[in-house]
């Protein structure tokens, strides 16, 4: 079951990614996300093709990480807290959810104690909700000067989420605006950040985002079907 829908959502990105504009060839990273979905689920998974699991949550990425028995690259995608920092960065190869200078200066810290560069994305919360995470984009290029600069990060691009609009053609306009500020971003010369990802895209919008420009999207219902609870 999940082998078939994988190879449905894999067909959906590369017929999606036909009707990009000719400027955006960026291949595309799929991320099967595993919260709420068991370990054998997440095996499942990876022995079908899947090389990246996301995770929202510390604790349960903890305990999968621990029996998982398969290699993948660990992706956080939720809210992190300050106080999680040292965890995640024992987990994680790419934190997506970098929102304020305070989160990256304790990700920093942490991932200097155990002498590692941390890979992150920047969290933009371009739509301006107040329930979700993220920096303004007037706030935006104050915070990826501040992450570049940080000896344990290296900033790796830009990650976002769409409102949960009922007519998910509404998210149209708001992905192709946050291509728009990814390119911008990727103009600049950093000192040590690599900017190649632009994470956006979820079950319910990620054929849009792509055909927008993401070059990540972040897939769970898609692929393992309703989560377990």
């Amino acid at each position: 079951m999940i082998k078939e829908k994988l190879l449905e959502v894999q067909n959906h990105i590369a017929d999606s990614r036909t009707r990009r504009s000719d400027e955006y060839t960026d291949d595309v990273l799929l991320i099967a996300v595993t919260k709420n979905h068991d370990v054998h689920a997440m095996r499942e998974a990876i022995d079908a093709g899947v090389t990246d699991i996301g995770e929202n949550r510390i604790q349960e990425a903890k305990e999968k990480y621990e029996h998982l028995d398969r290699q993948a690259v660990w992706h956080l995608i939720g809210h992190l807290q300050t106080n999680k920092a040292r965890q995640a960065v024992k987990i994680f190869d790419l934190i997506h959810s970098v929102d304020s200078l305070r989160l990256a200066q304790s990700l920093d810290k942490a991932a200097a104690e155990i002498d590692k560069v941390q890979q992150v994305l920047v969290q933009v919360n371009l739509a301006h909700e107040a329930t979700k995470s993220g920096i303004y984009e007037d706030e935006l290029m104050e915070l990826l000067l501040q992450v570049d600069e940080m000896k344990n990060l290296q900033l790796m691009g830009l990650m976002c989420i769409a409102p949960n609009y009922e007519n998910v053609e509404d998210c149209r306009p708001l992905f192709a605006k946050m291509r728009k500020i990814f390119d911008k971003v990727k103009e600049i010369s950093w000192q040590t950040a690599n900017i190649k990802y632009l994470s956006m895209g979820m079950t319910h919008d990620y054929t849009i985002a792509v055909e927008e420009g993401s070059n990540m999207v972040r897939v769970g219902t898609g692929i393992f079907g309703p989560r377990q609870y």
